[in-house]
């Protein structure tokens, strides 16, 4: 019985090891093509995050993006998007006056476009008020985190 026990320990072990390796090599590969080298880092600086503290992240998007807590939970579980992607949906949103949601949405038509180019058909282009909205929407999320918001 004993050793049934350990055997099946060690399988799920095993089990949970390789979902973390897949969830690391998926966040490894992520590149989310916004076109500023900043953003992209800190958008996988979020994925971090979000890996690690996923209520934290999502009340996060909830309570100052106003995205519905099922549609983000439905993102990164059922669709698996990644929170820097998610993130980026909300802010990207935010910064133009329209939903995560709809963000998404446009995403989710045309997925192998990158961010940039997705935000850029929404207007937020560099040098934009849109962008510059979007660029100051991360430091209260950082600071809500308390978490140092990465060098500029």
């Amino acid at each position: 019985m004993i050793r049934v026990a350990v055997f099946l320990l060690l399988c799920l072990s095993v089990v949970a090891a390789s979902a973390v390796a897949r969830a690391q090599a998926s966040t490894d590969a992520w590149n989310p093509r916004t076109g500023d080298a900043w953003i992209d880092g800190t958008l996988a600086d979020i994925n971090r995050y979000g890996e690690r503290y996923p209520d934290a992240f999502v009340d996060e998007l909830v309570r100052y993006y106003g995205a519905p807590r099922q549609f983000v939970s439905g993102l990164l579980e059922a669709e698996g998007w990644l929170p820097g992607d998610v993130y980026y949906a909300c802010a990207v949103g935010r910064a133009v006056g329209r939903s995560c949601r709809y963000v998404a949405e446009a995403r989710n038509r045309d997925p192998d476009a990158g961010w940039g180019e997705l935000a850029r058909r929404l207007g937020v282009e560099p040098g934009s008020e849109a962008f510059e909205r979007l660029e100051q929407g991360f430091a209260p999320t950082y600071e809500r985190w308390a978490r140092p918001l990465p060098p500029h």
